[in-house]
């Protein structure tokens, strides 16, 4: 087990956050609205909220079971990437990611889903890895798909934001039927 280590694609740098990410992650993700259109939850609500969950992320490194990733684009944060609620009998564990707005379309959130689902499977041994996302996402949902998840059910109506309802595609990737 190693944790968060440092990732590299074609185009991306994924690694461990750092204090100077504050700024960006309460401007670019806490303060847009249509950040949290298909989740409903905002993790970064103030700047104070935001410094606070960055430091424990930074000291949650200390974990080797920690995997938390800043997603950089020449030099500038553009996404979040984390596994979490890792189940060691089991062995399984669930993907978030985050691609900022202008970053959107232009396959940034499937090159870094790519090189976690590679990591956490290759490396890390985790056999099951899951994802969910709103039905009406259909960037996540391709992004999902073109890591080699799989469609395993679906929630109908199982997600409330604001006057919406949606329904949620649960997809998995499983390392050990390949």
């Amino acid at each position: 087990m190693s944790g968060t280590i440092t990732l590299k694609t074609k185009r991306l740098v994924l690694r461990r956050y750092t204090t100077k990410d504050v700024e960006t992650l309460y401007h670019d993700y806490g303060c847009n609205k249509n950040m949290r259109t298909y989740t409903g939850w905002n993790p970064y609500p103030s700047l104070e909220a935001t410094k606070e969950l960055v430091e424990n992320t930074i000291k949650s490194y200390e974990n080797p079971r920690t995997y938390s990733w800043a997603i950089e684009r020449e030099g500038k944060m553009i996404g979040t990437i984390a596994g979490y609620d890792y189940h060691e009998q089991e062995n399984t564990i669930e993907l978030g990611i985050s691609i900022a707005q202008p970053y959107c379309h232009q396959g940034y959130a499937s090159e870094a889903m790519q090189a976690v689902i590679d990591y956490l499977s290759l490396n890390e041994k985790i056999k099951t890895i899951k994802a969910w996302c709103a039905r009406e996402n259909l960037g996540s949902k391709k992004a999902m798909e073109k890591c080699g998840m799989i469609l395993e059910s679906v929630d109908r109506n199982a997600l409330k934001v604001e006057d919406h309802t949606y329904d949620l595609l649960n997809y998995v990737y499983r390392s050990d039927v390949l």
